[in-house]
């Protein structure tokens, strides 16, 4: 195998950070606000400073827990990678945090093994709004990915909020499907249904159908965005953050700006609600679709300046993470043929 970045992966793979991380800086000063406040207050919002918020930082350690597995990693792999890095993760940047990743975190440092550590957690899109780097692993997988992130985001959300988990499959979905060089706009969105628990994520299934159903009969965002206002009772939940509303609207987003990235994350921000966490997962599915070359070199370079993490080289361990793990299904296939021809 040559370099890897050299490779078609490694442009998606920092397309779908870049994306993620310009999403998530573009939405905070939005966050919690509702789109008519925004207009007045700060116009249309088409620029960012800053690194992101927790969206950002989670999905940097699900990476690292990923990259140190070979792509493989599970619940109890990312749970140690939380407990290692304590203090950089929850010491001066324990702000950032939504309360479900604080129960989480301290259940798992006191006395939860972390398949039971999320019990009791409400819903949120704490695990959706980081798992894309279990797409770029399983780049061209989507049900691969979908089966992983089952796994994974029950570290978060379990039971009454499973829901939580099929949400996070779709995004993990949708990004694996981006990754594949024949990927469209319409492949991503029905890659990022296919692998949801038929019965068991029914919920989730009708929510994303409704929001897609409203943004191609609304034809054009600021139409889709004044339907779903108006119709509140049928998309918005109690929490904003909850993955009922953000993921749904995430599709019908990308849908509207037909993956582009610049109009994907500009739509999330200017949509309001949880408009970071919206703009990011937009912005992650639409850097894997495009490649890290959609991105503005303006906006390129402001992340190489702020961000906390280096997302190339992020990039570039998921990469190899993806080719090992691609090495070992391979071995696996071979030794079956051999075993069952």
């Amino acid at each position: 195998m040559g370099d890897a970045k050299d490779t078609l992966l490694y442009d998606k793979a920092l397309g779908c950070l870049l994306g993620g991380i310009i999403g998530d800086a573009l939405g905070t000063p939005c966050e919690n606000k509702d789109y008519r406040w925004i207009e007045q207050n700060l116009g249309w919002v088409d620029d960012f400073s800053g690194d992101g918020t927790d969206d950002t930082a989670m999905k940097d350690v699900l990476a690292d827990a990923l990259a140190r597995t070979d792509g493989q990693a599970t619940i109890d792999d990312w749970a140690a990678r939380w407990l290692e890095d304590w203090d950089g993760l929850f010491g001066t940047k324990i702000n950032k945090y939504f309360i479900s990743v604080l129960h989480t975190a301290q259940k798992l440092k006191r006395h939860s093994t972390p398949r039971m550590a999320a019990l009791g957690n409400m819903p949120s899109s704490s695990s959706a709004m980081c798992i894309s780097p279990v797409g770029i692993v399983n780049a061209c997988d989507p049900r691969a990915a979908a089966l992983q992130t089952y796994n994974l985001a029950a570290l978060i959300h379990v039971h009454d909020v499973g829901f939580c988990q099929d949400a996070a499959v779709a995004m993990a979905a949708a990004v694996a499907e981006a990754c594949r060089p024949e990927a469209t706009v319409a492949s991503v969105v029905e890659a990022s249904t296919a692998y949801v628990l038929p019965r068991s994520g029914a919920e989730m299934l009708e929510a994303i159908d409704r929001a897609l159903a409203l943004a191609r009969r609304a034809g054009a965002y600021q139409a889709f965005r004044a339907a779903v206002y108006e119709q509140s009772d049928r998309f918005f939940c109690r929490i904003t953050c909850d993955s009922r509303e953000t993921v749904p609207l995430t599709l019908a987003l990308f849908v509207l700006a037909d993956g582009d990235v610049e109009r994907c994350v500009t739509y999330g921000a200017n949509f309001g609600r949880d408009a970071d966490t919206i703009a990011s997962m937009c912005g992650a599915i639409a850097g894997a679709l495009r490649g890290a070359d959609a991105v503005k070199p303006a906006w390129r370079e402001r992340v190489r300046q702020h961000a906390s993490r280096d997302q190339e080289q992020l990039a570039l361990s998921l990469v190899e993470a993806a080719r090992r793990k691609a090495a070992a299904a391979r071995a696996a296939l071979a030794a079956f043929d051999r075993v069952a021809g």
